[in-house]
């Protein structure tokens, strides 16, 4: 490798590593204040309707508003189609998955499934998105979004409660009526006519929602730290590394090689190819009768080794398609 190269390399390597520094400091600082006391667990659902009602709809109206990705059938189709297959499939692998991970009771074997298949769509990836592709990148981000907010509450939940749960109503949320709004208004011409006051405002809010949601996730894993026991659960955690954080990226990558999508798209699948396990498996797992420890070890341990690999991956993908 050439000198050039080799400072080519080092160069994304250290924009994605810089970009996935301060989520995981924002993070750390809301487990530091669950500790200290400051961030009560009774006030983490107030403030989690808040950010799942108001900022996170506030920021996504404001990023896709004006947003010409948006403004292209492929996206808003293909997008949502992906983000529900990518994290089926996910969980389909993760189930199949026995001879790695040794779990015998079935409830363990769900919540090992859905805690792999689900990764960090959300709250880590817009950040990135943001950091990394700008606002276009992150439109469609949204919206693939979508998809993977109604393969969590449809084939998730009934993967957990093992049949039909009526979950699915939870689909129609915030943001998704957020998404929506956006569209009509970009559709209809109606964006000259939106005031600059109540644009400012919506930006404002939008603004808090990734932070808060930090925070508060960061509260929640301090809460189950405790749970956590590499040492009893080292087979569980090594399998979810090695599915999450290995052979299901690489299945990311595939698509973005086999698939005609639009650049946006390819942006979104490779920043969501580098994600560890999302936090909500745990709180799915305590709701329908799963196993939380075993989400626990998942997540925590998906997330850990995520500071290291989430930059290789990043690097990896945009040298690769980009």
């Amino acid at each position: 490798m050439s000198a050039t190269a080799a400072a080519g390399s080092l160069d994304e390597f250290d924009t994605a590593f810089r970009a996935v520094i301060p989520l995981f400091g924002v993070t750390l600082i809301g487990a530091l204040i669950r500790k200290l006391n400051w961030l009560t667990e009774e006030a983490d659902r107030s403030l989690l309707r808040v950010i799942v009602n108001l900022l996170l709809p506030c920021l996504i109206f404001d990023t896709a508003l004006g947003n010409p990705a948006l403004g292209e059938i492929r996206n808003l189709i293909v997008a949502p189609l992906l983000g529900f297959g990518t994290a089926a499939l996910g969980m389909l692998i993760a189930l199949g998955a026995g001879a790695l991970h040794g779990l015998k009771e079935r409830s363990q074997q769900r919540s090992f499934a859905l805690g792999v298949g689900l990764y960090n769509y959300s709250y880590l990836a817009v950040p990135l998105a943001m950091l990394l592709f700008g606002k276009e990148t992150t439109g469609v981000l949204f919206v693939f979004n979508v998809g993977v907010e109604m393969c969590m509450w449809t084939l998730g939940v009934m993967l957990l409660a093992g049949g039909h749960t009526g979950a699915w109503r939870r689909i129609l949320n915030g943001p998704m009526i957020a998404i929506i709004a956006a569209i009509l208004v970009n559709a209809t011409g109606l964006l000259p006519h939106f005031p600059d006051t109540a644009h400012t405002a919506v930006h404002w809010l939008g603004q808090c929602a990734i932070p808060m949601a930090l925070i508060v996730i960061g509260a929640i894993i301090a809460d189950y730290f405790g749970e956590f026991h590499p040492r009893s659960g080292w087979r569980v955690v090594t399998a979810a590394v090695l599915l999450r954080m290995g052979i299901l990226p690489s299945l990311f990558l595939l698509l973005i090689k086999l698939l005609p999508l639009s650049p946006e798209l390819k942006r979104v699948l490779i920043v969501q190819a580098a994600m560890p396990s999302a936090v909500m498996p745990i709180v799915l797992s305590r709701l329908y009768n799963g196993d939380p420890p075993t989400a626990i070890r998942v997540v925590i341990g998906t997330s850990v080794l995520g500071l290291i690999t989430i930059p290789l991956w990043l690097r990896f993908g945009i040298k690769l398609f980009l």
